[in-house]
């Protein structure tokens, strides 16, 4: 399996990582097989969190392969912000993956800035972790989050982290387009190695896992965590990494006209409508990316679709954020005169005027649509 430098920290990571989320759905008998097949396939990232289950997760992959250890490399995180905690945090999750060091310890899921203010400030949890450190407890800290990614620029730019950790998938791409356009290039330039979660969105690219493992692997990441729960899906995520070759930009650009999950709601972000009366449509589409990953688009087709992106929609808990912005547009989506000026002008045969409609509807706060 191809390895890849992670970050400037001297370590080299199989381009599929094992997420250890997802064994909190399986007995420790099957984790063990699963843990143990993808070391002896070339796997060498292992990745967990204190939070996965109260400390489960943990625990199946300490039964599981702590007799392995220095195969793989560790990692697990706490959503603890204090040093104090931290601290506990990390005594705990060392106790549960039976080991006396992890080789990264990831502040969790860090979505604001006040949470990212008491994590860098005195007695936070990066206080804790620099200690944890210097004690020989962790090798390296990084920090992650899920959807809009100011947060993760700014902690990139106030810290030297090893290791960001965020979503890319060819899907929300359109929803936080920051990730790729200003993250993404800010930890290349400072060296922090990129981790990237959720290839197939949550498991909503599921008709589509050949070409969302495609683009994950293209991307300039230095691993691509998978969730893993079963044989069947372990095998066809250790083939993908095997048989993985680039895509190229002429089949990315045909992806995003032909991808059936992105079909003609999700905005591309591609800036080619326009509208005379100064609406800012491709802002506005944004903003709905950030308040529920445009999934609602007031078609219900069947049961099982429409139940996903109910569970997925509000996953990353940017609904805020995203009314807040929208509430300080000068322009905004209901004072579209339905003119339809804009809807020819649109290369994925997006009905924008109806989208405008719904996405008012959304970030407006409105009663009814």
């Amino acid at each position: 399996m191809e390895k890849r430098k992670f970050g400037k920290t001297g370590l080299e990571t199989s381009i599929l990582g094992f997420g250890g989320f997802h064994l909190l759905e399986i007995p420790v008998a099957e984790a063990k097989y699963l843990l143990n097949r993808y070391l002896d396939e070339g796997g060498n990232y292992i990745e967990t969190a204190a939070s996965y289950g109260d400390g489960e997760s943990e625990r199946k992959i300490g039964q599981s392969v702590a007799h392995r250890r220095e195969e793989f490399i560790l990692a697990t995180k706490t959503g603890e912000r204090t040093k104090a905690k931290c601290l506990e945090s990390l005594d705990r999750s060392l106790k549960n993956l039976r080991t006396d060091h992890v080789d990264l310890f990831i502040m969790h899921a860090v979505g604001t800035m006040s949470e990212l203010d008491t994590i860098l400030g005195p007695g936070g949890a990066l206080e804790g972790a620099l200690q944890a450190k210097r004690e020989g407890r962790i090798r390296h800290i990084g920090i992650s989050m899920h959807g809009q990614p100011d947060v993760l620029i700014r902690a990139l730019k106030e810290y030297d982290f090893d290791a960001v950790m965020t979503t890319i998938n060819y899907y929300d791409r359109f929803n936080f387009p920051e990730i790729e356009e200003v993250l993404v290039p800010l930890a290349l330039e400072k060296e922090t190695a990129i981790i990237l979660m959720k290839p197939v969105g949550d498991g909503l690219l599921w008709k589509s896992v050949l070409p969302a493992f495609r683009y994950a692997f293209t991307q300039p990441a230095s691993v691509i965590v998978a969730g893993i729960n079963n044989r069947e899906m372990l095998e066809t995520d250790l083939e993908f990494a095997e048989k993985f070759f680039p895509m190229s930009k002429v089949e990315m650009e045909q992806l995003y006209a032909n991808a059936p999950e992105l079909g003609n709601y999700v905005c591309r972000q591609c800036g080619k409508c326009a509208c005379p009366e100064g609406i800012p449509i491709q802002e506005i589409f944004r903003y709905e990316g950030y308040f529920d990953r445009q999934m609602a688009d007031g078609i219900v087709t069947n049961a099982a679709e429409y139940s996903l992106k109910e569970r997925l929609r509000f996953w990353f808990g940017n609904r805020e954020l995203a009314m807040e912005r929208y509430g300080a547009l000068a322009v905004k989506a209901h004072e579209c005169s339905r003119c339809g000026k804009c809807i020819p002008e649109c290369p994925y045969g997006i009905d924008i005027v109806r989208k405008l409609s719904i996405a008012d509807y959304k970030l407006g706060g409105k009663d009814i649509y």
